[in-house]
């Protein structure tokens, strides 16, 4: 997973860095606001580590501003401790709120907190609507499907097929489970129809549809969405 630090201090980003590395994690950096909401947007970021009080942009309004387009968990940290300060933080949408000077293990405590709290059977499940596994990521209450931060518009069948993998990456389905699941009726003869859509989905989330990252077919038995 790819936790993104974003603090002006650039020793605390170093240190917080360590840390996270040796726990496994892949560090993402920025210095201000508006560095995160650009890291956000050309990268599949899974956690974020806001410091409140930075120039060009603040952590607040970089929060805010996140938070109109997306669920990632977000810890707020700040030098200031005072109570209005952390209902602010909370209120605008962050996840959790530590003060500084902050003890690293309790930093990286709450990091596996909140994505043990995201996690939801090796796929990214940001809330009750949003399913997320590597770069791609399903809004179903916004019906929005982003890959890398890009949004990528889909059929609504084909939208379908995409949120079913999805929500079970990993797991692999039978064209019959497929068809049954997403036409809502008994599958006769469903192989053309659904690989048809399986292609014009590739096409459209896919890099190099030839070279599916995340649909794949597993050859006798079906498809997949593997699991990131």
């Amino acid at each position: 997973m790819n936790i993104l630090i974003c603090d002006d201090d650039k020793e605390i980003v170093r240190a917080i860095s360590i840390y996270l590395e040796n726990e496994g994690y892949q560090v993402s950096k920025a210095y201000n606001g508006l560095e995160a909401i650009e890291q956000i947007r050309d990268h599949a970021i899974h956690l974020i580590i806001m410091d409140i009080m930075m120039p060009k942009m603040d952590g607040i309004t970089a929060t805010m501003k996140i938070r109109q387009e997306n669920m990632i968990p977000l810890i707020m940290l700040s030098a200031k401790s005072e109570d209005h300060d952390k209902i602010l933080g909370l209120n605008i949408g962050a996840d959790d709120y530590l003060g500084k000077p902050f003890n690293p293990l309790e930093l990286m405590a709450r990091v596996k907190s909140q994505l043990r709290r995201y996690t939801t059977f090796g796929s990214l499940e940001m809330s009750n609507h949003v399913f997320q596994s590597g770069g791609l990521e399903i809004d179903d209450e916004q019906k929005i499907i982003k890959v890398d931060n890009a949004e990528v518009h889909l059929t609504p069948v084909q939208y379908k097929i995409v949120k079913l993998l999805t929500a079970n990456a990993g797991k692999v389905f039978t064209i019959e489970e497929i068809y049954e699941k997403v036409w809502n009726e008994r599958a006769v003869n469903p192989e053309n129809t659904v690989a048809v859509h399986i292609r014009k989905i590739r096409e459209k989330i896919e890099i190099n549809p030839k070279e599916p990252k995340y649909l794949k077919v597993v050859w006798g038995v079906g498809y997949k969405i593997e699991k990131y």
